[in-house]
């Protein structure tokens, strides 16, 4: 499939959000950050308003991340939430004393309340809920809610960002095998992908992120992975798309929440499974060999 290329134009707000964070970087290895006291969680609410993305970038997106269009008829992808919510995220995080070039997405709770229409414009608040700093890294989540003139909180995603800071005492290397993620051996396969090598600059291309370690393979390799990886984001996309098609006959309004975490970079190309057990979702490579996503899936009409 050729590469989505006409549709970053629509990117502006999330290249230049990512661009402010990588200034924002520079400045504190020029100016130092030791001694600057953290914000107050929650922070403060940021909010605007987004104008309607273009169908054929939404219909473009659902294709790429393995769903139906015809599914969505009239309504946009909850799970496409970072593609306007990342800019407003990322001035939750200006000037605090981490180093957040090497920030890592640590997972997502994804809550759909509502329905989002297409064509309509979205009113967005983010803020920065919590940080939770430990001698080896950094966790901050930040909250971003997504309505419309109807429906004050249609879409609410939780981010979790991870930054490593590199102190404390180094886990014992068998030690940390044994706790690495893993598909349970009782899980079941509802689907597979066949991810190509090019699926991070495609995704890029769809939501913004131009993150260099998903398109770039010398970058990746300097920033310490084996090769590009895949955006979490689009894990979480895929999977649930793949629950869409393989459990609900293409249904695309039976989740209600989607909480996963993002437990090891999925290395491009690549042949992956989406497996579930109950109400458990893993992507991985097969029973008992690893994940690289984790989750839970609460459908609508469930028992909270």
């Amino acid at each position: 499939m050729a590469l989505p290329a006409r549709h970053i134009i629509h990117q502006g707000g999330v290249i230049a959000s990512l661009g402010g964070t990588a200034i924002a970087a520079l400045r504190q290895r020029l100016q130092g950050t030791s001694g600057k006291p953290l914000p107050e969680t929650p922070g403060p609410e940021i909010a605007t308003t987004v104008q309607p993305l273009p169908a054929d970038l939404i219909r473009d997106y659902i294709r790429h991340v393995g769903g139906d269009p015809g599914a969505y008829r009239g309504t946009v992808p909850p799970h496409l939430f970072p593609q306007w919510g990342f800019p407003l995220a990322a001035k939750t995080l200006r000037g605090l004393p981490y180093p957040l070039m090497r920030v890592l997405n640590g997972g997502c709770r994804l809550e759909v309340n509502s329905p989002l229409p297409m064509g309509e414009r979205l009113n967005v608040k983010v803020r920065l809920e919590e940080i939770d700093e430990s001698d080896r890294r950094v966790v901050l989540h930040q909250r971003i809610a997504t309505g419309t003139g109807n429906i004050d909180e249609a879409v609410v995603g939780h981010l979790y960002a991870i930054v490593p800071l590199g102190g404390g005492e180094k886990p014992d290397p068998k030690e940390k095998a044994k706790r690495a993620a893993r598909v349970p051996d009782g899980a079941r396969e509802v689907t597979y992908w066949k991810i190509p090598d090019d699926a991070g600059l495609a995704f890029a291309m769809l939501t913004g992120d131009f993150n260099p370690v998903h398109w770039v393979r010398p970058y990746a390799r300097a920033s310490g992975f084996r090769g590009k990886i895949l955006h979490g984001f689009a894990t979480m996309a895929r999977a649930i798309e793949g629950l869409n098609r393989k459990m609900w006959s293409g249904g695309s309004d039976h989740i209600r929440v989607f909480d996963c975490r993002f437990t090891r970079p999925l290395v491009l190309p690549a042949r992956v499974g989406l497996y579930v057990r109950g109400g458990e979702v893993y992507v991985g490579d097969a029973p008992g060999g690893p994940a690289y996503l984790t989750g839970t899936c609460e459908t609508k009409g469930a028992k909270k």
